[in-house]
């Protein structure tokens, strides 16, 4: 990352600290005021961080997480009601075997082998 980078994204924490500081400054009565320091100081560090090369790379990434995204098929209502019913059952059945090694196991050391 470059030293220019470098200062933007420093500057980026400053403002959002300045921000949440404003927040602080302001007199409690002024809710709108004081919500609105953090909203600017939130908005001026994303417009730094925006104009510098890791923000454009993200921006970058943002798009084609957003292309991949509408290229996926996504299931229709039906195929996810029949997924949702199979992974009941399956949860369901490895319930029971759960329960029938448990309670074997039980019986096998409490009832067999400890005898009590």
């Amino acid at each position: 990352m470059e030293s220019v980078d470098k200062f933007k994204m420093t500057a980026a924490v400053v403002l959002v600290a300045l921000g949440v500081a404003g927040f602080y400054l302001v007199p409690a009565d002024q809710g709108a005021l004081r919500v609105l320091s953090v909203i600017a100081g939130l908005l001026l560090a994303a417009t730094t961080i925006w104009f510098s090369q890791p923000g454009r790379n993200f921006v970058d990434y943002a798009r084609d997480s957003v292309k991949e995204a509408q290229k996926v098929v996504w299931p229709s209502k039906k195929e996810t009601w029949q997924m949702t019913g199979i992974v009941f059952l399956f949860v369901g059945v490895l319930a029971l075997f759960m329960w029938a090694v448990d309670s074997g196991l039980t019986w096998l050391f409490y009832g067999v082998i400890l005898g009590r």
